[in-house]
């Protein structure tokens, strides 16, 4: 696995859109707010030119012009990550422009969650480069960075290995007044977990060990069969460290849940899987099943793998800074969770 340089002081962050970009001005005013908080430690922020465009259907740019962007950071000497302006539906629309032998030559931290899972999941197992699962640009924006920004920039910097859950969290979207606000706290963040083979969910203790692979699943089903899935031979090659899979959900109900997972199961997406790490779902409706977590163990109870459930990872803000292709010891104890990296 291959771990691209940290970013230090006098470096640059390169900002791009491969998805949606931002023209709402309280958005730019974050995004701007984002760029000195940067350069308070000492690091530029170059913002691509499509950044501050969103086009029909919420589009930065054309897929082709996308790549042309991003290609342009990767081969800037001075860009040390790129970090995604903001999540979307369209960055499919890019993917088939990408090159990735210029990834390979460029090998750079690439960060970014939601529609981002097109490339933190293709660069990882495709390139053999560790992505990070992350904020998007605009958290970096907010005044007076929330403990969960902090440990993504120390991640970035290679200061930091270790995460622990939050106390709180911000359940869905919150609409901003000024552009710069933090998070919202308003539910307290549980951990929930199963031992192998359980069905039922509690606040006991697991911990697992492995390589993290994951993203968001409602992309994970668009990239699954597509000539962008690498995702068997990843586990293959990584099969003696074993896959700790992370997955949340933007919005499905209970039976596209469950067939979505019986279709990953079955293709062997879950070969070699250690455990299992799930966010907390930002829309999910009940429908066969009366929860989600009904409905994730009805096919996964089989697998005989360790599961978490509810953890810090997804849409529903502070969001741990995962990163993508790393050796992870995850746990669970009482309710509070650990991530702890291996860069090997």
């Amino acid at each position: 696995m291959i771990y691209p340089e940290f970013i230090k002081k006098g470096d640059v962050a390169g900002i791009t859109a491969v998805s949606d970009g931002v023209s709402d001005e309280l958005d730019k005013k974050r995004f701007y707010n984002g760029q000195n908080n940067f350069r308070e430690k000492c690091i530029d922020v170059l913002f691509t030119d499509n950044v501050f465009r969103t086009e029909q259907y919420g589009k930065s740019s054309s897929g082709e012009e996308r790549w042309k962007q991003y290609k342009e950071l990767l081969e800037n000497k001075d860009v040390t990550c790129i970090i995604s302006a903001k999540g979307g539906n369209f960055l499919n629309e890019m993917m088939k422009y990408v090159q990735y032998d210029v990834i390979r030559d460029n090998p750079k931290w690439f960060q970014g969650y939601s529609d981002n899972t097109w490339l933190v999941n293709s660069i990882t197992t495709k390139c053999d480069i560790a992505t990070i699962y992350g904020n998007n640009y605009g958290d970096f924006g907010m005044n007076n960075w929330h403990p969960s920004v902090t440990a993504n920039y120390e991640i970035l910097s290679g200061r930091r290995k270790t995460q622990d859950s939050f106390d709180m969290y911000q359940d869905g979207f919150r609409e901003r007044i000024t552009g710069l606000e933090g998070y919202v706290d308003e539910k307290e963040s549980i951990w929930k977990c199963v031992y192998p083979g359980e069905d039922k969910v509690h606040t006991g203790s697991v911990s697992m060990r492995g390589r993290m692979l994951g993203g968001c699943l409602d992309v994970l089903m668009s990239i699954h069969g597509t000539k962008y899935d690498n995702v068997n031979a990843f586990i293959q090659k990584y099969k003696d460290d074993g896959i700790i899979w992370y997955m949340e959900t933007f919005a499905s109900d209970s039976e596209n849940l469950m067939m979505n997972l019986w279709k990953l199961k079955e293709s062997g997406w879950f070969m070699h899987t250690k455990g299992i790490v799930l966010g907390r779902p930002l829309f999910f409706t009940n429908g066969l099943f009366e929860t989600y977590e009904e409905t994730v163990l009805y096919i996964m109870k089989e697998l005989n793998i360790p599961i978490i459930f509810d953890s810090d990872i997804g849409h529903k803000g502070p969001r741990m800074t995962i990163v993508n292709g790393a050796v992870a010891t995850v746990s669970c104890d009482n309710g509070k969770g650990h991530i702890s990296y291996e860069y090997v």
